[in-house]
């Protein structure tokens, strides 16, 4: 197969699909693979390296969507990008698309065959693809809100962890999955008072266990998270439901009763946000102030530590792009449960359910020859 590896246009977006070692195990299988000319120097990836693990390099993004059978992406298409979609084009990237109408309609017009990396969804419910990321951008929240927390940045001059005598900062989670486990992980070594609220009791008493009553486990309700919100000098949202629009957990109210100086760094901003005041920045323009409260809401926060998340990301996502190169889209997902479920379009149609019911678009599954595909995600 023909693959693409075109340079990201997002604002700070500094990762690369693919790193020099994953073009040079998609070579060693037989693809050919195409790299837009400096599409890796975000992520300290030089042209030169992707030439010698035996890739072609193009001069423009458009000679490589030319080309390409397959585009392996980091973020989703931006409206500039449109033009250079095709039909049948496996666009193999994250995509978000419960939040991105505009895209998803792009997409199904041009009849490309849509892969999200964030869908792709293992037996037990886990994100294998998710995953890295959602690590990063939980680190990265906790070390953010600390720096805005700052008088300095705007922040009400608080110390996340305190000193001896001053209590600490107080931290609230919403949502103990990956992201959030790995927000109050950081909190917690920084020595705050954190707070993690979410609906699944079981992963409460995991969080109980592994932090071993360093951190308060709550269930996520509305009136706990009012009263957690009020007493909050940093709030991370941190809430995901698989493909679907971000629930808006944390009203306009509860973010003006926050202390003067407080920070929001909303996480599920890529997918729409769970907190009502959030709405998508940029790293230039990262944060802007409402009721006094600092906002932070950038949707690619893992972009500006490119090279750790590039070679993370390539880690996890090379597995599929193989077999997809190997047997393309309609095989593939037929073998594979976990990759049926990131087919999001396919022939002009929305056949991710979650996707198609948060857009009120027609869900048309993909038939598949498997006695068990398709089934209901």
């Amino acid at each position: 197969m023909v693959i693409g590896v075109p340079k990201e246009i997002k604002i700070s977006e500094n990762r690369v699909g693919m790193t020099e070692a994953g073009v040079r195990q998609l070579v060693n299988e037989g693809h050919t693979l195409y790299v837009e000319r400096d599409a890796g120097v975000g992520s300290g990836i030089a042209n030169q390296e992707y030439e010698k693990a035996g890739a072609r390099i193009l001069d423009s993004k458009a000679e490589v969507y030319a080309k390409a059978e397959m585009i392996v992406k980091v973020k989703e298409p931006l409206p500039e990008e449109y033009e250079l979609l095709k039909p049948n084009l496996i666009l193999y990237t994250y995509l978000h698309l419960a939040a991105e109408p505009k895209l998803t309609r792009a997409l199904c017009e041009k009849q490309v065959k849509g892969i999200a990396y964030e869908t792709i969804q293992k037996s037990d419910g886990s994100l294998p693809l998710l995953t890295p990321m959602s690590e990063v951008a939980g680190r990265m929240a906790t070390q953010i809100g600390a720096f805005y927390l700052q008088k300095d940045h705007g922040g009400k001059g608080v110390l996340l962890g305190g000193v001896t005598g001053v209590r600490p900062a107080k931290v609230t989670v919403l949502g103990g999955g990956v992201v959030g486990t790995n927000a109050a992980r950081m909190a917690v070594g920084l020595g705050a008072d954190v707070t993690v609220l979410d609906v699944n009791t079981a992963r409460l008493e995991y969080l109980d266990d592994i932090f071993q009553g360093r951190i308060t486990t709550l269930y996520s309700n509305s009136q706990n998270i009012e009263q957690c919100v009020a007493e909050s000098d940093l709030l991370i949202g941190a809430v995901l439901i698989t493909g679907h629009k971000a629930p808006t957990l944390v009203s306009k109210s509860a973010i003006t009763s926050m202390p003067k100086g407080g920070v929001v760094v909303d996480v599920a901003v890529d997918q729409g946000g769970c907190i009502e005041t959030c709405r998508p920045t940029s790293h230039q323009n990262p944060t802007y102030e409402i009721d006094g409260v600092i906002h932070y809401c950038v949707p690619n926060m893992p972009g500006v530590v490119s090279r750790t998340s590039t070679y993370a990301l390539t880690n996890v996502t090379l597995k599929y792009a193989s077999m997809l190169a190997a047997l393309g889209v309609e095989e593939a997902v037929a073998k594979d449960k976990d990759l049926y479920h990131g087919l999001n379009t396919y022939q002009g149609s929305v056949c991710y359910e979650p996707v198609a019911r948060d857009l009120g678009l027609p869900y048309k599954p993909v038939a598949t020859s498997s006695p068990t595909l398709p089934y209901r995600v």
